[in-house]
């Protein structure tokens, strides 16, 4: 862990520089001053729109713990949100399970499954948003679309796997190994409806971040809509490497070039978008933190769970 701490910030130094040597940050950030007011605001209004619609589907999921809170929920998901963008690789994912527990008394061994269920529906969401820029960039419309329909089958096949997966597991619960599966498959959707709007919500707020993000990169860079949607996607998905910079700085840039390679634009030009907006991205979530800190108060009574 040290040392990919220490890699992390390698990483983010080198790149800092690297800006610094090859542009020249005065340089970077020079196209905000050509932002207005009003389109940044409005950014910003959208991008917390998303974290809005993430709390929606936490609250709906956890109905029963989180009645009647769903401002301590939001609460949950801005400072989950501002732990994953600084902490250095992905160890902002153990504040879900601890803020679970100290907000609404949500077990871990509950709300952890639940979190792996929500990061699988948001990695097949952006598999999917990533089809459908290569469907309408690179491949052909009929290739992308017949691709997406595909990749839509995946998530009920899962959902009636996990049914199967369950029942197995029921009828060998003397086994201490089956006992807990079962205990962690109650914790993902024990309905259709419960499913299907787990994964509503999740297509809708990626639908929305993935919106204003290809805006704000496109505000910097001229980029065509399909090279701006995989550069997004791509960039996000940096978050899942192994080793990745300190808050990202170097490898979300780096993914966000990745994404645009087959765009023809100049490569200096990509990375001023791709830098721009992921200060944006990070100014956003130090705002989301800020706010978090006048929403809600914990859980007088803990759940049993």
């Amino acid at each position: 862990m040290k040392l990919k701490m220490l890699a992390g910030l390698l990483i983010a130094g080198l790149f800092v520089w690297g800006v610094e040597y090859a542009i020249g940050w005065r340089a970077l950030l020079a196209p905000w001053q050509a932002m207005s007011l009003a389109a940044m605001s409005l950014a910003v209004a959208l991008l917390f729109v998303s974290y809005t619609l993430r709390a929606v589907r936490l609250y709906d999921y956890f109905q029963g713990a989180m009645a009647g809170r769903f401002g301590l929920a939001l609460k949950l998901v801005l400072q989950h949100n501002l732990f994953n963008n600084y902490l250095p690789m992905r160890a902002g994912e153990i504040s879900f399970p601890v803020l679970a527990q100290r907000y609404f008394g949500i077990a871990p061994l509950q709300s952890v499954p639940v979190l792996f269920w929500f990061r699988l529906l948001d990695l097949h969401t952006l598999g999917l948003f990533a089809l459908a820029g290569l469907g309408f960039g690179l491949l052909s419309p009929w290739m992308g679309s017949a691709a997406m329909v595909l990749w839509l089958c995946l998530p009920p096949l899962s959902y009636f796997a996990r049914q199967r997966l369950q029942g197995w597991c029921a009828r060998h619960s003397e086994q201490r190994f089956h006992s807990l599966l079962h205990k962690v498959l109650e914790s993902l959707p024990q309905s259709g409806a419960e499913f299907w709007r787990s994964w509503g919500w999740t297509v809708l707020n990626w639908a929305v971040k993935i919106a204003v993000f290809c805006w704000v990169l496109l505000a910097f860079v001229p980029l065509p809509l399909p090279a701006a949607l995989m550069a997004v996607i791509a960039g996000d998905l940096t978050s899942v490497l192994p080793i990745h910079g300190v808050a990202g700085i170097g490898t979300y840039e780096a993914g966000v070039v990745a994404g645009a390679a087959t765009s023809g634009v100049a490569l200096e030009s990509v990375v001023v978008g791709a830098v721009n907006l992921h200060l944006f991205v990070l100014g956003v979530c130090l705002l989301g933190g800020a706010v978090s800190l006048l929403l809600g108060r914990k859980a007088k009574r803990r759940a049993v769970v």
